[in-house]
């Protein structure tokens, strides 16, 4: 007995309902996402209520950051902006005393990685109180 073979139609999967249905959900997802406007974050920036003492302020070590990035120490400039002559100075200006404080005094215009560098030298090297000299501005009101 022979049968008859039927012939099988070859499935089709239609994509255009599945297509429309990713696209819905896309489209709802983009809509429900909460984005975050970075131009408007609002920063604080923190204020100091409490003046420090003049004798503090005269003993400190100076790190000068200039517009272009170099350093100096204690007045002087170094001679290239190498990490390992900032900490050489640094030591020296210092005599090695780790508890004198430091106030980096930065340009406006200086790079912020030369700053961090600064901080990262004097940091590693032991040193306790770093501090980042400020400009007070007036115009502000409180």
């Amino acid at each position: 007995m022979r049968f008859q073979q039927k012939h099988r139609e070859e499935l089709e999967l239609n994509m255009t309902s599945l297509i429309d249905v990713v696209l819905l959900l896309l489209i709802f997802f983009m809509m429900s996402t909460r984005f975050i406007d970075e131009s408007r974050l609002q920063v604080r920036l923190p204020e100091a209520g409490v003046q420090p003492d003049a004798a503090s302020i005269k003993e400190a070590v100076e790190i000068e950051v200039t517009a272009e990035g170099n350093y100096r120490v204690g007045g002087r400039d170094l001679v290239n902006n190498s990490p390992d002559t900032l900490a050489t100075a640094l030591a020296r200006a210092t005599d090695g005393n780790r508890a004198q404080p430091l106030t980096i005094r930065a340009d406006a215009r200086a790079v912020h990685q030369s700053v961090v560098t600064a901080m990262d030298v004097a940091g590693r090297l032991g040193y306790r109180q770093i501090n980042i000299a400020t400009v007070h501005d007036g115009s502000q009101s409180r």
